[in-house]
């Protein structure tokens, strides 16, 4: 009887699964590898970047962007509140340690790569006029990716050991997107003999078939990316 009311418990915490999102934003991907890692079934609407529908003001209103887990009518807004609540409300397949000091490290290194990722980025798609400043950016750039290899990944596999964990969802950016700046830019920050066991990392990374086959396609990423560059520089 206990195991039948637990299963109804479950089936009815999935109903009603929505995900408002824009195919090309990895925020948005973060939480589509949670969803599947849980495998958590979920009504996907795509969101037009330039013209943002109702349902995304109603439920989004302060920020009014994706993405935004919508959740028996309850919207949740933040990529990483979103990763925290699906952990919290589907506990199997765990993606944070159970061991509370190994888990306040997990959110340790969450927190630090969502900043370090952030300047990462704007490196390529808000790049400083002076060559001085670039440089400078570059090379702060280059220490966050230090940080990250040798004190985050270590000689692991992925960041949380044998398999992927919220650490390596928040750190995915930096396969496919970074990836797609450094071709458009042509500036590599993640090279394999410069950081080796990052750059295997990503490798490992894709090749885990829920990254794999929930990434966006790399040639229309591309053109994307391009725009996205050409509007800072404008």
């Amino acid at each position: 009887m206990s195991g039948m009311a637990g299963a109804g418990a479950e089936a009815e915490a999935e109903a009603e699964v929505k995900l408002l999102g824009f195919w090309s934003s990895p925020f948005v991907h973060r939480v589509i590898w949670a969803l599947k890692l849980k495998g958590i079934s979920y009504e996907y609407i795509e969101v037009e970047r330039y013209n943002k529908s109702d349902l995304l003001l109603r439920s989004n209103p302060v920020y009014k962007k994706v993405p935004v887990l919508i959740h028996q009518g309850n919207p949740i807004s933040e990529s990483l509140i979103i990763l925290q609540y699906i952990d919290e409300t589907w506990p199997h397949n765990p993606l944070l340690p159970p061991d509370n000091h190994h888990r306040a490290l997990a959110r340790f290194w969450i927190h630090f790569g969502e900043n370090s990722i952030a300047c990462i980025t704007d490196l390529f798609l808000r790049p400083c006029k002076e060559e001085q400043e670039r440089a400078s950016a570059k090379k702060k750039a280059e220490e966050s990716i230090r940080v990250m290899e040798e004190q985050c990944l270590g000689d692991k596999k992925f960041f949380g050991g044998n398999n992927i964990t919220m650490v390596d969802i928040v750190y995915g950016c930096l396969s496919h997107w970074l990836e797609g700046l450094e071709e458009i830019v042509g500036m590599k920050l993640i090279e394999p003999n410069k950081f080796p066991r990052l750059h295997m990392w990503i490798q490992n990374f894709k090749q885990v078939p829920v990254i794999k086959e929930n990434l966006p396609d790399y040639g229309k990423l591309l053109l994307h990316l391009q725009s996205r560059t050409q509007e800072y520089v404008t």
